[in-house]
């Protein structure tokens, strides 16, 4: 199939930060803490704004946030949160900003907990991969029972920035949720 002609590409078309993403991450199923954590934050940062926003600014959070490293964000201090609301690569909002040394130092908790963030995540969906197999983009949902269920129990942990459509996101972003559509090439 072309490039042009797969209707699943349709929303990002043209971007080529977007196209990687859809053609190489995206619903792709993945099992590294670190991964996961930084795609939580991305998805946090983007309540709000476009996610093509928040894949522009990905190398600037990156940067910025020690690569995502869970222990190192975990252990940053106000100050060096503080500085970073003047770096024009982030979205300058005080409080996504520092939910990520929050978001951090809680997934270390469910590290603890359950030996992986990972075996915390998957266990929503009881270890398998939900995919919905649709064959048109109206199909897909923006929530499910599992983001819901999900999102519930992160903002009870404390995790800032999780509403049910977020984290529907979120799970297609780590691959719990494969929704490429039926024709997908990239599937």
């Amino acid at each position: 199939m072309e490039k042009g002609t797969c209707a699943c590409r349709a929303w990002y078309e043209g971007d080529p930060i977007l196209e990687e993403y859809h053609d190489n991450e995206w619903c792709k199923e993945n099992h590294d803490d670190r991964f996961q954590f930084e795609m939580l934050c991305l998805e946090g940062a983007s309540v709000g704004l476009s996610w093509k926003t928040i894949m522009h600014k990905r190398e600037a959070y990156r940067a910025a946030f020690h690569g995502f490293d869970i222990d190192a964000c975990a252990a940053m201090t106000d100050s060096e949160l503080e500085a970073l609301m003047t770096d024009p690569g982030l979205i300058r909002n005080r409080a996504k900003i520092f939910s990520v040394r929050k978001n951090a130092q809680i997934v270390q908790k469910l590290q603890v907990e359950f030996g992986s963030f990972d075996a915390y995540l998957w266990g929503f969906s009881s270890g398998k991969r939900i995919d919905g197999r649709w064959k048109t983009p109206a199909e897909m949902p923006v929530e499910s029972d599992v983001s819901r269920r999900m999102a519930a129990d992160m903002k009870k942990r404390g995790i800032g920035f999780v509403g049910p459509v977020i984290t529907y996101s979120f799970l297609q972003s780590i691959g719990i949720v494969n929704d490429h559509l039926a024709d997908c090439p990239w599937r």
